[in-house]
């Protein structure tokens, strides 16, 4: 048995046990995954399953009950969001949360308190990378919402994060947008970062995450690859059972 300070290595994240509630409500229980540097992993289950509430306890927004989350061997489930974030831990929202009176490029340069070239270099490599560069000046608010979801994508990696969040990336995108965005995404596993993806299109999660955690009723009730997954009784009466 691991002690609580204990940790496998390999691991970038590891939640034990975590549980949270809302009055009588229980949001996850006692839930319970691994995350290896270098993959992309999905975290899938029907509405209302404890998805967005677990991201909201990994970053520190909500407080959890019960339970300890590590990230790189030392526990971070005190800690508030900024202490997060700069731990190496960057996540986008359901909702948009851009800055329309700002440029794209306005809207990264304001995350960062990096030297003024360094941070302006980086952010148009940035813009370049999710095919944004021509629109760095245009305000974000004029921006369509797929474009508006790239560039909150790209304002979360300006601080190089090593674990990324995504709660619903392909929601609303049209599908050039979102082949960019997937793009991207396979573009920084390849560099070595690590991505969380909360989705519900079905066909993004299985072709593009190599490994799949299933939430029912805050409750993780499956994990393993897609193709398993997809096949798995469990999941099918989650999604279809009701």
């Amino acid at each position: 048995m691991k002690s609580s300070t204990e940790m496998d290595d390999g691991h970038l994240l590891e939640i034990r046990d975590l549980s949270k509630r809302f009055g009588g409500v229980v949001a996850v229980n006692r839930c319970s995954l691994v995350l290896a540097p270098g993959k992309i992993y999905g975290l899938i289950g029907p509405n209302g399953s404890g998805k967005t509430t677990l991201f909201n306890c990994i970053t520190g927004l909500e407080r959890r009950d019960a339970g300890e989350v590590f990230f790189r061997g030392e526990r971070i489930d005190g800690l508030k969001p900024h202490q997060v974030a700069h731990r190496g831990i960057g996540r986008t929202f359901q909702i948009i949360r851009v800055f329309p009176e700002l440029t794209a490029l306005e809207n990264l340069l304001v995350v960062t308190r990096e030297p003024f070239e360094v941070a302006h270099r980086r952010a148009q490599e940035l813009l370049r990378f999710v095919a944004l560069d021509r629109l760095q000046n245009e305000y974000a608010g004029n921006l369509s919402y797929g474009q508006q979801k790239l560039l909150e994508f790209i304002r979360v990696l300006m601080r190089d994060p090593e674990l990324i969040l995504l709660d619903e990336p392909a929601a609303g995108v049209n599908r050039t947008l979102l082949n960019e965005l997937l793009a991207a995404i396979t573009r920084l596993r390849d560099q070595g970062k690590t991505v969380l993806i909360v989705e519900h299109d079905m066909k993004v999660v299985m072709g593009l995450c190599e490994k799949l955690f299933v939430l029912d009723y805050g409750e993780k009730i499956a994990e393993g690859p897609p193709g398993v997954i997809q096949a798995d009784p469990r999941v099918v009466e989650a999604y279809f059972g009701r």
